[in-house]
């Protein structure tokens, strides 16, 4: 998942110099250009998959409860039966992880840029195994926001991904508050922070012939904005003598 978002927000298109004794280059991403790539990641790559995050007892316990609870209620006869089956059978491989989804739960994984943020609704599918139930499979969308920020002291630009809110299908009822809650909670500990590139990548040596020797452009900071439907990166450089 890492993997995928630092893709995501690490490719550069449309590169410019608006102005030759300028010591900044603006790089600029559309959401056009992230449809595309999104399309490449998910036609030559698997999904992008990471583990749910790990429970505490008073998390766990809760969660079980509640979804045997629920289960329960919704139909005694169903409930009883499937937990007569469950001890009495042994458990299929449970995997406990989400995978992000191209399209599902009628929404398109996309990037969006709006108000001057950076917002990434996803699909994504799952699986849980809370004790007494058995395997539950879900699916559903994720509301998110990303946050960038540049830290000086690393030289490198990172990006924070907030959930702003989760919508469940396909867990049949079972327990899908607190799923909900377990997933926000995956997707905030197993993806924060991302490193989406240290800036050093962007320096580079422009050969000088004619002058005898060559100029190497450092990349020394970078400071970013989203304004009429882009991502706007603005790379500053200083510039010296390649050794």
């Amino acid at each position: 998942m890492k993997f995928f978002l630092s893709v995501v927000l690490s490719i550069l298109l449309f590169v410019s110099m608006p102005n030759a004794q300028t010591a900044e280059v603006t790089v600029s991403l559309n959401e056009q250009f992230f449809e595309t790539l999104l399309d490449g990641i998910f036609k030559n790559f698997n999904a992008p998959e990471f583990p749910l995050a790990q429970k505490d007892s008073k998390f766990q316990n809760a969660a079980s409860e509640t979804a045997f609870t629920t289960h329960r209620l919704t139909n005694k006869t169903e409930a009883s039966n499937a937990f007569s089956e469950t001890l009495n059978k042994k458990s299929a491989p449970c995997k406990e992880t989400i995978r992000l989804l191209r399209e599902g739960s009628g929404v398109k994984t996309a990037v969006r840029f709006r108000d001057g943020k950076i917002y990434a609704p996803f699909a994504f599918a799952g699986s849980y195994n809370p004790p007494f139930i058995g395997c539950i499979e879900f699916a559903g969308l994720a509301e998110t926001s990303i946050d960038i920020e540049y830290v000086a002291q690393s030289q490198k630009l990172f990006g924070r991904v907030r959930v702003l809110n989760v919508q469940l299908d396909g867990t049949g009822r079972v327990g899908s508050s607190l799923l909900s809650k377990l997933v926000q909670n995956s997707i905030d500990k197993k993806i924060n922070p991302i490193e989406i590139l240290p800036i050093n990548k962007l320096s580079f040596v422009v050969p000088m012939q004619s002058a005898g020797g060559s100029l190497k452009m450092n990349a020394s900071g970078v400071r970013h904005e989203v304004a009429n439907g882009m991502l706007n990166l603005h790379i500053a450089y200083q510039f010296s003598k390649a050794n």
